[in-house]
């Protein structure tokens, strides 16, 4: 099925009406009509948002008398809180095993702990963990598997491990003939495209592609993007359908029905998700072990005549072990600051003109985040905010011009 797309344009006065083929619906401009055999299509006429997941008649003749594999967590629901799993068996889908990614199939574990393989206590299939040495999927575990589905919620950060999981499970895809069908949902943070460039030799799990840190697509945008610029192993390609979101924008607000990761709790902290992630790097809490992670930063070594917001991190949900577990912390609470529209490094820059010893400011997990060395270089040499987003200008431009060739959405 084809989306219609209506366009007036008007020329010396003269207006054309250009009319889609067999149809006389309302079209969904949201949505680009798909060039590339890629993108799925539905005939849909329903003006309500849906993410791809529930844009059930584009992707459910897919999977029929399939044996077929979900990559999914916590955040694979349906508009009702059902979760994608459920709803497929109800849909006689044939599904044979679930394959899970950092924080597992229902997102409780901390960032980086391990995660072993197990089974789903309520229906009994088998859950296979992407994660710790095993984060692409080996051929015996993609055994029997005939099409493999992709339901992950992004928030549209380099570092967030999600399209890490995604690059290797396209991969692992494309070597053993597997057709990948990614079900779409929206980038929280989509209309935001900011900060360095990941350089090749600083390529790991929470950086895998040369893109910045706010690459302002969706995953089902990103996947195409992988496929299309050949950065899976040897510039091979995986056999991809992208099943869209419905009447969807990326200057759409979305708020996410549950928490993506188990220290990403509303959307305040996934806002600012991007901008405090940084202080993974250095001796600085960004408030795991409290109530209001990635909405709080500080430190024991930040004075408390320069910061009158204090905190002390404790063991909890997400959190085992927190930075600066049982310190008094020092710093700023951005619980009720204004949604930020860019990275931001202000509060860095003030964490570490504030640092009375910078010795110990920096750990080596700064390079892998920020995805070069430079970033540290500018900060150490004192450059302003001004100056040191002016040197991301050239690599933001370039890539801009990449992304368009893989966008589905205005």
């Amino acid at each position: 099925m084809k989306y219609n797309i209506y366009r007036i344009t008007t020329l010396i006065g003269l207006l054309i009406l250009s009319v889609s083929c067999g149809s006389s619906k309302k079209a969904i401009p949201q949505l680009k009509p798909s060039t590339d055999n890629v993108t799925l299509t539905s005939s849909s006429t329903d003006v309500a948002f849906k993410t791809g997941a529930e844009n059930f008649e584009s992707y459910l003749p897919l999977l029929k008398d399939k044996s077929v594999g979900i990559v999914t967590n916590q955040t694979g629901i349906l508009s009702k809180e059902k979760h994608l799993v459920d709803f497929l068996i109800e849909q006689n889908i044939n599904l044979q095993k679930i394959y899970a990614p950092e924080h597992g199939f229902r997102g409780t574990a901390d960032a980086g702990e391990l995660i072993v393989d197990g089974k789903d206590t309520k229906t009994n299939l088998p859950i296979i963990s992407l994660y710790g040495n095993n984060k692409k999927p080996k051929p015996e575990q993609l055994e029997g598997i005939d099409i493999l589905v992709f339901d992950l919620q992004d928030v549209g950060a380099r570092f967030y491990t999600y399209i890490s999981s995604l690059h290797y499970v396209m991969e692992a895809c494309a070597e053993n003939n597997i057709p990948l069908l990614v079900l779409d949902r929206p980038n929280p943070n989509g209309t935001i495209i900011d900060g360095p460039i990941l350089e090749k030799e600083h390529k790991s799990f929470v950086g895998m592609h040369e893109i910045p840190v706010l690459h302002g697509m969706t995953i089902g945008e990103y996947a195409k993007m992988i496929n299309g610029e050949r950065w899976l192993k040897d510039t091979i390609q995986c056999d991809l359908k992208v099943a869209p979101c419905l009447n969807y924008s990326h200057d759409m607000k979305y708020s996410l029905p549950v928490k993506p990761s188990p220290n990403l709790p509303n959307d305040q902290s996934i806002n600012l998700y991007a901008s405090l992630c940084f202080f993974e790097g250095v001796n600085v809490s960004l408030g795991r072990g409290t109530e209001k992670q990635f909405q709080i930063y500080g430190s024991p070594f930040l004075p408390e005549s320069e910061f009158d917001f204090s905190f002390t991190p404790q063991p909890n949900f997400g959190a085992k072990d927190p930075v600066h577990n049982g310190k008094l912390c020092f710093g700023e609470d951005l619980t009720e600051i204004r949604k930020v529209h860019r990275l931001e490094l202000k509060w860095l820059l003030k964490a570490y003109e504030n640092t009375a010893d910078k010795t110990i400011f920096f750990n080596d997990f700064f390079t892998k985040l920020s995805g070069t060395k430079k970033l540290r270089e500018q900060i150490e040499a004192g450059m302003t905010e001004k100056e040191i987003r002016k040197t991301w200008q050239e690599g933001l431009e370039q890539f801009k011009e990449v992304r368009k060739k893989y966008l589905i959405y205005e």
